[in-house]
């Protein structure tokens, strides 16, 4: 399965706050978006810019870390858009595609949940539980399979059941891979990745 269909299984199927709340790219104005805790508002932007690349939503992720002082290199991601409206239309563009989207995700990654950043807090309190709780909310909010697959592995050590986890997701992403894109492989594919995520956020 090529890396465009793919994201749009994820934007489907990622376990994110925003989508319980059905809050969409074009609300990022709405008194519903300005009343979210930061690490929402932080989610539903850096959701918009994979969603949608575009200026606007870039804008709106920079008014965002100046607005509560995160550092995010904004001027970094300007190559994407460029590449975005290259390949636009174009009939060989599957690969690039593929290449493009999972640089994006990448970008995307570096950008900390501050789920972590809580999780981590609640570490030097020797608050185990409310550490786990929140680092897989924080896994919760990520895209690429490399920074699932690492912070899984760094909390393996605290919560054994990671590793089960990341054995899950391997298999989870073989799937992806061999999947066709007609409705019934899709729809066993949005069913895998639910009970996955039932499983991420089941604390044990």
């Amino acid at each position: 399965m090529n890396w465009s269909i793919v994201f749009f299984i994820a934007m489907m199927f990622l376990l994110l706050r925003i989508l319980r709340l059905r809050i969409r790219a074009n609300t990022t104005r709405s008194e519903s978006f300005k009343r979210l805790p930061p690490k929402d508002q932080l989610a539903v932007l850096k959701e918009c810019l994979l969603n949608n690349p575009s200026e606007a939503n870039l804008r709106n992720l920079a008014e965002f870390a100046s607005r509560t002082s995160l550092k995010i290199d904004i001027e970094s991601y300007r190559p994407y858009l460029k590449s975005q409206l290259e390949i636009f239309g174009r009939k060989d563009a599957i690969a690039d595609d593929n290449e493009l989207y999972a640089a994006e995700t990448a970008w995307i990654d570096k950008i900390t949940p501050i789920e972590f950043e809580e999780a981590e807090a609640f570490k030097q309190e020797n608050e185990t539980q409310k550490y786990i709780e929140r680092t897989l909310e924080g896994i919760a909010r990520l895209y690429s399979d490399d920074a699932i697959l690492e912070t899984l592995a760094k909390l393996a050590p605290d919560y054994p059941h990671a590793g089960e986890l990341a054995e899950s997701y391997k298999q989870l992403m073989q799937t992806r891979d061999e999947s066709l894109a007609d409705d019934k492989s899709l729809e066993k594919l949005r069913k895998q990745k639910e009970a996955w995520e039932d499983d991420l956020l089941h604390v044990r």
